[in-house]
């Protein structure tokens, strides 16, 4: 594990707001930094079907087992958790009481937003900067390997190679993201979407071009493209 440079941000914030929040991409290395970062802290992973299960429906429960605080994994898997937190942090507002984790999206932003406000620090872990990149033992050797590696801890912390990696993430993404942020109804539609916008980089966006090319009407890819950016893959 190498040290990401949002750390220093990271601690300063957590001794100023009751309530540390770290939103970013899936993999970008967000349970990763907050573990190490806060080691002292219990950590509790919403991702579980059973937590999630306790969480959502004996929330008060849920927390008053953590009352003295915690780290809460993938927040956004129960965003209704956030107003019973907020009770809880008003009631006592321990600077550096709870972080949460969560990758980015309408639901959780929108819950943050209406019950955490002037609560939480909102920060966001994107995957390796060049710093970053470079602090790792075999850094790549050229800018296009760079560019053709990406920039996901997993790539450099665990030496794989990108054609072993994205397509299981991106297939995680699909699954899993793209149904919880919008319901679309044909993944495999989405997935030409996503392959042609791909194929556009670092060009001007046409929205009727893409809709065309993917089958689809220009408000649908209009729709589509804001999932992209609620999810970090635009």
């Amino acid at each position: 594990m190498i040290r990401r440079v949002l750390e220093t941000h990271l601690r300063a914030m957590a001794r100023k707001f009751p309530v540390v929040t770290v939103t970013g991409p899936r993999q970008s290395g967000k349970t990763t930094l907050c573990r190490s970062v806060f080691p002292d802290k219990p950590y509790v992973s919403l991702e579980a079907p059973d937590v999630q299960e306790f969480a959502r429906h004996d929330p008060r429960g849920f927390l008053v087992e953590r009352s003295d605080g915690a780290v809460l994994d993938e927040i956004h898997r129960v965003p209704s958790l956030l107003s019973y937190l907020q009770t809880m942090v008003d009631e006592r507002p321990s600077r550096g009481r709870f972080v949460l984790t969560g990758s980015a999206n309408f639901a959780l932003l929108a819950s943050l937003g209406q019950s955490l406000a002037g609560r939480t620090a909102l920060l966001e872990l994107l995957p390796l900067g060049l710093e970053e990149v470079r602090r790792f033992p075999k850094p790549p050797a050229s800018l296009f390997d760079l560019l053709w590696r990406g920039s996901y801890p997993a790539l450099y912390d665990r030496g794989l190679e990108p054609k072993e990696w994205y397509p299981s993430y991106v297939a995680t993404y699909l699954e899993r993201d793209v149904r919880s942020i919008l319901n679309v109804a044909d993944l495999a539609a989405f997935q030409t979407f996503l392959r042609l916008c791909a194929g556009r980089v670092a060009q001007l966006l046409n929205l009727s071009s893409v809709g065309a090319d993917a089958g689809v009407k220009h408000a649908t890819v209009k729709s589509w493209i804001s999932v992209l950016e609620a999810s970090y893959v635009a």
